[in-house]
């Protein structure tokens, strides 16, 4: 396998050549733009992409990652690495390349002596699944709301990184109405946000995005582990990841029911 592709590292130095794999056809788009501007500061404080090309054809598959202190999730990790992102996609699916990338995030946490890895996965959507973490050595050590769960790999000994447990509180804070909370980290936030409100002006709800603009803030106020996109309706959750209208209404119709 190992004679048909190549993992490529996008930093600082190639990342307007190389792209960072999403939005690689979209580079004009807001969403692009805002996810390049924000990588600019994240190369500097640790963050690795690596991209598997296969050889004579194109990228398919990334894991983006970041040391826990300066992690775009709604964690405490501190001395772990956590993977933001997983990713693959066509083709490079069925040939373990999932594998491959978990390996080298591993690999470069051992080398920086780290405490070990972890990810936030989900059994809905937006995120990859834990099973392919429980085939790598890691085990579910904690769980948030409404479907996330926090998969770790310790290297020895080290105490376990958690998650917090406010999440009805830090809802609450946002207040009445309708609000998207949002930040650069991901192309698709541009569109996810902007499609929310359309669908909440069409319904005479009453909206406003708020920007969460740091790592520690992310990690303090941001009602859903994922951390880097919600939505709250009235000082309750709505939903962590991009809605079409259909999905929208429905979730609409089951709060109505008091479900």
């Amino acid at each position: 396998m190992k004679d048909n592709y190549e993992i490529k590292t996008v930093d600082a130095s190639n990342v307007d050549e190389a792209g960072f794999f999403c939005y690689m056809s979209k580079r004009k788009e807001p969403g692009y733009k805002q996810k390049r501007d924000w990588l600019e500061a994240r190369f500097a404080e640790g963050m690795k992409i690596k991209v598997i090309h296969e050889i004579g054809g194109r990228d398919t598959a990334f894991i983006e990652y970041i040391p826990g202190e300066f992690a775009w999730r709604a964690v405490h990790a501190k001395g772990y690495m956590v993977i933001h992102c997983l990713w693959v996609v066509g083709k490079g699916k069925g040939k373990g390349y999932g594998k491959v990338l978990i390996e080298e995030c591993i690999r470069d946490a051992r080398a920086q002596k780290m405490k070990g890895v972890a990810m936030l996965t989900s059994s809905h959507t937006w995120l990859v699944g834990k099973e392919i973490f429980e085939r790598n050595g890691f085990s579910e050590v904690d769980s948030a709301p409404p479907s996330f769960q926090w998969m770790v790999k310790r290297f020895g000994s080290a105490p376990e990184p958690g998650l917090p447990s406010d999440w009805e509180e830090r809802a609450r804070a946002f207040g009445r109405g309708l609000t998207v909370i949002r930040t650069p980290q991901c192309p698709y936030i541009e569109n996810a946000t902007s499609g929310i409100l359309s669908f909440a002006e069409a319904r005479g709800i009453k909206s406003r995005v708020v920007e969460l603009k740091s790592a520690r803030e992310v990690q303090e106020r941001s009602p859903f582990a994922y951390g880097v996109f919600g939505t709250v309706l009235d000082g309750k959750p709505l939903a962590y990841q991009y809605l079409l209208e259909k999905d929208f209404d429905k979730l609409l119709q089951e709060r109505s029911k008091g479900k």
